[in-house]
């Protein structure tokens, strides 16, 4: 049973994972013997959090400077980790996120959105998915196995307020998930699995100001998503942790093109 959800020196590229999420997951799979590739644009940070892993366990963590919107660049990528490990065993992407022009305030309504905002996070959230994933799982389709974990949102799966791009771009992961599941299926080898994680409501660095206020209390969002929350709080970075380990280990063997809710029950909850 022990080996069926065994990890240890493994080989798993992150993109984003420098942020609150992708930085619990990175250092949850090195506490557990994986080696972990972490890609980033920002030098500083990949360096910053490699050092922190390489700090748990030594040589357990390298880092590529790459834009995961750049295929020219990844495909470099590609080449280099085929060198240097001779496999890849899984890629989370975890690159993702929002920016102002592209999130309303209470105040506004559609037509005070920022049509060219919403397009740069349609691209972060889904071609910030899609591009990593069509160029690493080459190393997959020619060794004959791998895993892939996607991050959608409950945004996908309802319309949630002044978020559109975010949602519509969360909404195309799904799709892209479940499409990608069946391709490697279907076309290569079902040791090649593709699934994705919806979170619920987590705070991190980028809505910690639409979740909380200065002194910590909830904002009126805030408080109606812990509302419509059966489990009455937001969840901890290191509860994505379980969900991640199954579908990158062998216990997951059969699954694949699914969507699993870590949500504290937010998606199962009428309101009522």
């Amino acid at each position: 049973m022990k080996d069926l959800f065994s990890i240890k020196d493994k080989i798993y590229v992150l993109s984003g994972g420098t942020g609150t999420l992708g930085g619990s997951i990175a250092e949850y799979l090195v506490r557990e013997g994986a080696r972990v590739i972490l890609l980033g644009r920002s030098q500083s940070k990949l360096l910053t959090k490699k050092e922190a892993l390489n700090t748990i366990v030594s040589d357990s963590t390298f880092s590529f400077e790459v834009d995961v919107l750049n295929e020219e660049a990844l495909i470099e990528v590609k080449k280099e980790i085929a060198s240097d490990f001779g496999r890849l065993d899984g890629l989370i992407n975890l690159a993702g996120g929002n920016i102002p022009g592209a999130t309303l305030t209470s105040e506004q309504s559609i037509y005070d959105i920022a049509i060219s905002d919403t397009r740069k996070v349609l691209d972060i959230n889904l071609l910030g998915t899609v591009t990593p994933t069509i160029v690493l799982s080459g190393i997959m389709a020619e060794q004959g196995f791998g895993s892939i974990i996607n991050i959608s949102s409950m945004a996908s799966k309802q319309a949630i307020s002044r978020v559109l791009g975010y949602s519509m771009a969360k909404a195309g992961v799904d799709t892209f998930t479940q499409w990608m599941a069946n391709e490697m299926a279907s076309k290569f080898t079902d040791k090649i699995r593709v699934n994705a994680i919806a979170p619920g409501f987590f705070i991190g660095n980028q809505n910690r100001r639409l979740l909380t206020n200065e002194d910590g209390s909830y904002t009126d969002r805030g408080n109606k998503i812990i509302d419509n929350t059966p489990m009455a709080r937001f969840g901890d970075a290191s509860e994505l942790n379980g969900a991640v380990h199954y579908l990158l280990s062998d216990a997951s063997s059969f699954v694949t093109g699914s969507i699993f809710d870590v949500d504290g029950g937010f998606s199962s909850f009428s309101g009522v």
